[in-house]
């Protein structure tokens, strides 16, 4: 079924697609004698780890605890259950116990969870980050920290800074908003941070307690499918600069380009209606669309001033999204054979959380499915605005 989820199409032409407001960040590489591209300033990933929280539950038992939490106000409970039976997951980590959702009294109460959990799973993740890259937590320049499932002040990055003795001369960048593509764009923040100071390291936390957003009065059909789509979980990714000196060697990629694409008019396809009783989905059905319209396009315009082609690319770090998310992908970018097996493969296993999903499928691949040496890789997300944030690697 994957191999038919991921059929190659061609990509749209250039006048079909939506005019882009672009930022880039790379130097431009230089042709050696051989005709090789040599970059010239290098930033490289050490480590990548992910942390979630201790309840774990099947589909099956979401799908019923969902069942008895909407009652007789659910009208189509088959309707759910499909749902649930087709957007490719297996199971989910939820943040507190699946019988302790319905007591909550309020959105207040489920940010105290958050925050809670959310220092938590960060500082884990986080531990095992710097450990993973030989550095300890006052060698860090900068903490990038991004969720947009709670939100706190001071910040997360805050509190764990005072938790884990971070430097008093860290600089914070806590973002919210940007949703799906956060972690990607924590990633090339994090590289832009670096290349400006090639003696440091920055690390992005992404933390997302999807499960705590749930609305019990909302039984729109994107409520229902993200009920059964997001989970809860962080990661860390830490960046270093070409003259950092971590005690251990990097067992990451080397990013050599980055680039942020903003598709103008756009901003009513994904977010949350914010209220008292707090977030709300937003989430079109238009959004598949919209990546087979653009993402094709835009990775070759990438590529190309980096002097390569799609064909070039041996490795794909994807955002998980859901099944219609990963096919549209697929046929943006014209992959098959597996090529997006990471990123279906932790779907399944945790389902869609948020900005921390690259990050986790990175860390599978750094793990589990090392391209060789040299090879060309992209890493890449898409989310609220809306826009895309597009890393070129090389392994």
């Amino acid at each position: 079924m994957r191999d038919e989820h991921e059929r190659q199409h061609r990509a749209p032409s250039a006048e079909n697609r939506t005019p882009l407001l672009k930022a880039e960040n790379y130097d431009p590489p230089l042709r050696t004698d051989n005709g090789d591209l040599n970059f010239p300033i290098h930033m490289q990933i050490l480590s990548a780890t992910s942390a979630f929280p201790k309840y774990y539950y099947s589909q099956e038992m979401l799908f019923a605890a969902l069942q008895q939490y909407w009652g007789d106000r659910l009208a189509k409970p088959e309707v759910l259950r499909r749902l649930h039976r087709n957007v490719g997951v297996d199971g989910r980590f939820l943040s507190l116990p699946i019988d302790a959702y319905p007591k909550l009294t309020g959105w207040g109460e489920a940010n105290d969870h958050w925050i809670r959990v959310a220092l938590e799973l960060g500082h884990c993740s986080l531990s095992r980050a710097l450990t993973a890259a030989g550095l300890s937590g006052r060698e860090v320049g900068a903490f990038f920290f991004t969720s947009v499932t709670g939100i706190a002040s001071p910040s997360i990055d805050a509190r764990l800074i005072n938790r884990m003795g971070l430097s008093a001369n860290i600089k914070r960048v806590p973002m919210f908003g940007l949703g799906c593509v956060a972690g990607a764009a924590g990633i090339a923040r994090a590289a832009d941070y670096v290349r400006a100071y090639p003696d440091q390291a920055a690390v992005v936390l992404a933390v997302e307690l999807c499960s705590l957003t749930l609305q019990r009065d909302d039984l729109s059909m994107a409520n229902l499918i993200s009920a059964g789509l997001f989970g809860d979980g962080a990661a860390t990714v830490v960046v270093a600069g070409d003259e950092c000196k971590p005690r251990k060697p990097p067992t990451g990629p080397r990013v050599i380009a980055t680039r942020s694409v903003f598709y103008p008019e756009t901003e009513e396809m994904m977010g949350w209606d914010v209220s008292e009783k707090g977030f709300r989905i937003v989430l079109s059905p238009e959004v598949p669309n919209l990546i087979r319209r653009q993402l094709g396009d835009d990775v070759d315009s990438f590529l190309a001033d980096l002097g390569r082609t799609r064909h070039d690319v041996g490795s794909w770090v994807l955002h998980t999204g859901g099944p219609k998310v990963l096919q549209a992908t697929a046929s943006a970018l014209g992959l098959e054979n597996g090529q997006l097996s990471a990123s279906w493969d932790c779907l399944r296993r945790v389902g869609n959380l948020s900005s921390a999903s690259v990050l986790v499928v990175l860390e599978d691949v750094m793990k589990n499915r090392r391209p060789e040496s040299g090879t060309l890789g992209v890493l890449a997300a898409m989310g609220p605005g809306f826009c895309s944030e597009l890393v070129a690697l090389e392994w």
